[in-house]
């Protein structure tokens, strides 16, 4: 049988499948309906400094081949998750990855500082898609000065691999994916939600009670594709690739474009067990192509 382990910023992982932040909550609410060491890993939802409530309701709405979310990054904060949360996530075999993000550099080191002092984490992945509140609502992940600011300081503090989540809400991804190697990230994680926004015309006001929100799913599977592949190519760090992922085929096109690993989200919404099937149906695919081991997959686009 075709080999499905691999290795990505020094974290051996079963199989290169990845649930990923903000649709698996912390992992352990779905222990009963899945086999979470049957995982390559699995992201927590985004930890802040702080607790935060979120925005106001409806916060998701189902669009055409996609979803459109804004949950505003609702959370229990850091220190509560580690209290309630990490310790049954210490016990499991698979890999456990904390999603952090902040609204000053500060934040974010804070968070990774109070995550040090506990076990079970086997990486961070920094959510850099918020505005700086400290340098007028830049966005983290679209200035390279201000992300290698964050990486920095992250990197500082951090004893675990650093794997930073980019947003495909830019003019171009080379940049920034160079900003954050050279700041010191162990890895990239990519894409992270396209901006949209979707009306009822009847009413006349958003679908979303925040507004515009963040669109996932199969709608950007293509655009997931694009950067994931300028990115691997713009860096010597691994890459994680997501968006839009819904079948094993779907995951071996982001490794053919060059990811490392991929990360399954908006498809946990309709088949929980998602990330597990995926993997599956990625080891089927190997041996239909007669492909050794998932690592030989990586990088092979011909373009």
């Amino acid at each position: 049988m075709s080999e499905l382990a691999t290795t990505v910023c020094g974290i051996r992982l079963r199989n290169p499948v990845i649930a990923a932040s903000g649709t698996f909550a912390y992992g352990v609410e779905f222990a009963e309906q899945v086999n979470l060491n049957r995982l390559g890993g699995l992201v927590v939802k985004g930890l802040s400094r702080e607790p935060i409530e979120g925005n106001p309701a409806p916060r998701i709405y189902e669009a055409e081949a996609g979803m459109i979310n804004s949950i505003g990054l609702q959370n229990i904060g850091v220190r509560a998750f580690a209290k309630e949360k990490l310790p049954a996530l210490a016990r499991l075999e698979t890999a456990v990855l904390a999603n952090v993000f902040g609204y000053r550099i500060e934040d974010y080191a804070e968070v990774v500082r109070v995550l040090e002092d506990h076990q079970g984490i086997a990486a961070y992945e920094l959510n850099v898609s918020c505005p700086n509140t400290a340098h007028g609502g830049i966005y983290f992940s679209s200035d390279p000065g201000l992300l290698g600011e964050v990486v920095g300081a992250v990197k500082q503090v951090a004893k675990r691999p650093v794997i930073v989540k980019l947003s495909p809400n830019v003019s171009a991804i080379e940049p920034l994916a160079k900003a954050a190697e050279e700041a010191g990230a162990d890895g990239l994680s990519l894409i992270n939600t396209m901006i949209a926004l979707a009306i009822d015309a009847r009413t006349r006001r958003p679908r979303i009670g925040a507004g515009f929100g963040g669109l996932s799913g199969p709608a950007i599977k293509p655009v997931a594709l694009r950067f994931v592949c300028q990115a691997a190519r713009a860096v010597r760090i691994p890459v994680i690739g997501l968006g839009g992922i819904a079948s094993g085929e779907d995951a071996a096109e982001f490794l053919i474009a060059g990811a490392s690993a991929v990360e399954v989200g908006t498809a946990t919404f309709w088949d929980p067990r998602a990330p597990e099937r995926i993997a599956r149906e990625l080891g089927e695919f190997l041996e239909r192509e007669n492909v050794a081991r998932v690592a030989d997959l990586v990088g092979t686009l011909r373009l």
